[in-house]
């Protein structure tokens, strides 16, 4: 599936420019008369054409072009066409595509406006996170940003979770699926309706946890609660799930109440780190990545003097292959606080408590999936949530939905599942037959 630049993308009072179409013809010039003179060129035209001929160096492989603020086209070609135009308003937004802060740069002047990207968004950013050169960019970024990073206390984590979840449950369910889950879902095939896609993935992870009635589960970042609620529903579990959004555990609770499962699940609006009692199952599903690794021995604690003998559990999260911080547009617009940890990162932080790794899963081609849905309902959308908020958060929340796609796509994210027990109990899976049965 791919997502070309919708209409409604142009900068205001410029023409839309459907991908595939002719462009719109230029207005006719006024006929010259012999008294005239054609005006010479602006004396800053040849400096923002050499500083566009640096920013295409720097990406040489992504085949795209530059429309400057005269209207001059830097790029392209007959024997290379590009797949995208980026029509920078104005030589302070073109100076900011080059430099440290460039991504962070990108991201504000696409969300204002300022730059606007004719053709293919999806697949202009999969090349340019594929392209030679950006591994080594982000990486020095990353290192800079783990630098000045500032650790999730408690009030942060709430104030960071507010920042995001906190949006509106009315602008989720607009483009969630019906249970509202924002996580990665899982795809028994890849036709499978989000729908249920995201239902395969909470019977996917109650599976692995071989859940049994009367067991007692906590959940650490339980969202709008629908993976407690299904696995009381269809396990015959108890839930205690904690979250810091407040809107999402009051749209958890009347759900709770609703289905008759408020004696079966419990939520509770507080920080993992204050989680207590004893449970069979211990399950984590997108939250981690909101931790912060600085904070990974206080999870571990909680996991260690929470998990029974006998107990098992999960952590779902967005990681990567090597120590990358989320980029700037990301970290400082959408995820403030949020890190996606390795995979080492993850195993390692079960060590301190002797808990035993039974399996990892990467299901990072089905979060791209779940991102592709997710896009295109966003944009089924688009004129209600414009009118909700504006049309920079329109902008905004474009650019983050599919540059997560490409990112996906790209392999530069990945989604890992890690399954574990206690490292002295015998209670585990002898096959993986479980996962698979009809």
């Amino acid at each position: 599936m791919s997502f070309a630049v919708h209409p409604e993308q142009h900068a205001p009072g410029e023409p839309a420019v459907v991908p595939g179409a002719a462009a719109p013809a230029a207005p006719a010039a006024p006929p010259v008369s012999s008294a005239e003179t054609v005006p010479a060129a602006p004396w800053w035209a040849p400096i923002e054409r050499t500083l566009a001929g640096h920013l295409l160096a720097s990406v040489a492989d992504v085949p795209l072009s530059i429309v400057l603020p005269n209207g001059d086209e830097v790029g392209g070609g007959a024997t290379r066409p590009p797949i995208a135009r980026l029509r920078v308003a104005d030589h302070g937004t073109l100076l900011g595509l080059l430099g440290p802060d460039s991504e962070l740069n990108f991201g504000d002047a696409y969300a204002d406006g300022r730059l606007v990207i004719e053709g293919d968004l999806l697949g202009l950013l999969v090349a340019a996170i594929r392209a030679p050169g950006h591994g080594w960019l982000a990486r020095a970024g990353s290192w800079w940003r783990w630098i000045r990073r500032r650790g999730n206390s408690l009030t942060r984590a709430r104030a960071n979770a507010r920042h995001h979840y906190d949006l509106g449950n009315d602008f989720y369910r607009l483009w969630l699926d019906r249970e509202m889950v924002y996580t990665c879902a899982y795809f028994p095939t890849p036709t499978a309706t989000l729908d249920d896609a995201q239902v395969a993935k909470m019977e996917h992870v109650a599976r692995k946890l071989r859940l049994r009635p009367g067991e007692r589960v906590l959940e650490a970042g339980c969202g709008w609660g629908a993976l407690a609620l299904h696995l009381a529903r269809h396990h015959g579990v108890t839930v205690r799930a904690c979250n810091v959004s407040a809107e999402q555990i009051a749209w958890a609770r009347e759900r709770a109440r609703a289905e008759g499962l408020a004696d079966r699940v419990e939520f509770v609006d507080d920080d993992y780190r204050n989680l207590a009692g004893t449970c069979d199952a211990f399950v984590s599903v997108g939250m981690l990545e909101h931790v912060g690794p600085e904070h990974y021995q206080d999870l571990c604690r909680v996991i260690d003097r929470t998990l029974a003998p006998h107990g098992r559990g999960l952590l779902h999260s967005i990681g990567r292959n090597r120590p990358i911080e989320f980029g700037p547009f990301v970290a400082r617009r959408i995820f403030p606080g949020a890190y996606p940890p390795t995979l080492r990162e993850m195993v390692g932080l079960l060590e301190p408590a002797d808990l035993s790794v039974l399996d990892v899963e990467n299901l990072r081609l089905h979060y791209a999936r779940t991102l592709e849905h997710w896009l295109g309902r966003f944009e089924a959308h688009r004129d209600e949530i414009a009118r909700r908020f504006d049309e920079r958060f329109v902008r905004m929340w474009r650019l983050y939905l599919a540059g997560s796609i490409a990112s996906f796509r790209a392999g530069s994210l990945q989604l890992f599942q890690v399954l574990f027990a206690r490292g002295s109990s015998n209670d585990v899976a002898w096959t993986r037959e479980d996962l698979y049965r009809p």
